[in-house]
Formats: structure tokens, sequence, C-alpha cells
């Protein structure tokens, strides 16, 4: 496992640290779990990634944005930057997408036509593309 862990982090590139995987974040009393957290050195800042087996459905954006906030709010510190939320999904239908995370002002993407449609590009160049992730999730699955 910690070798498919390391492989999976080379291969997204230098500056990303793997914090866990279904890690808890409690909220209200009640207990979250974020598929992958990992920590950008060089961005200083934290990634989520969820991952999910099925078609992108509107209220996954609702979902990553809850853990986007709750990372900033209990994990961010001073020092840091906003965290980044990503999802990654079988397929989306793109229009169904955009409407999904139209006026949400996280940095949040859907596959890899929202996430170059809508991450800054200072960011763009230190964060894989979801092809390489989901390439990389596909091997770790053999």
């Amino acid at each position: 496992m910690i070798e498919n862990i390391s492989k999976f982090l080379i291969e997204l590139g230098s500056g990303f640290a793997f914090v866990g995987k279904q890690v808890e974040i409690s909220v209200g009393n009640q207990s979250y779990f974020i598929d992958l957290l990992f920590y950008h050195i060089k961005l200083k800042r934290y990634v989520v990634i969820e991952l999910k087996t099925g078609h992108f459905e509107p209220e996954f954006a609702g979902k990553l944005n809850f853990y986007v906030t709750a990372v900033d709010k209990q994990l961010r510190d001073e020092n840091d930057n906003a965290t980044v939320g990503m999802i990654i999904c079988k397929d989306k239908n793109e229009i169904v997408a955009e409407y999904s995370l139209t006026d949400l002002h996280k940095p949040l993407g859907i596959s890899s036509y929202e996430l170059k449609k809508i991450l800054p590009e200072n960011l763009k160049s230190h964060l894989p593309s979801i092809e390489e992730v989901e390439n990389e999730l596909k091997k770790l699955q053999q």
C-alpha cells in the first residue's frame, strides 16, 4: 500500500504530501469522511479529492464545497492558502457541471473540463490534470 501511495504521489508531481484517505472531519457533532486529502507544499494549500464511481450529480459540488470549507476552517492556518477541491467521477454532462459550479467561489474542479476553466492560472501548473489523477487511481485499483 505504501509503495502504491508513493508512486501515486510521484505521478502527481513535486510538492504533494499525502495527508490521508477517508479523513474524518467533524462538523456539528457529525462525522464526515474526505476520500483523499493532500497538502501541496509549494502552493501551501490543502487539496481535497472526492472520488465518485458514477456519473456526476449536482449535489457532489455542494458536498465538495462543504469539505473544502471544513478543511479551511478546521485544518488551514494563517500561513496556508485557500483549499482546492477536485471531484473525479466516471463522466459528466458539461452543462450540469457548469451550472453546479456557477456562483461557487472556491477553486473546485469536476474532471478536466471544469478544472481548467475555473482554477486560477497560477495553480494549474502545480496541480495535475484530472486525467492524470484518474489514470493513476485506475492503476492503483488494478
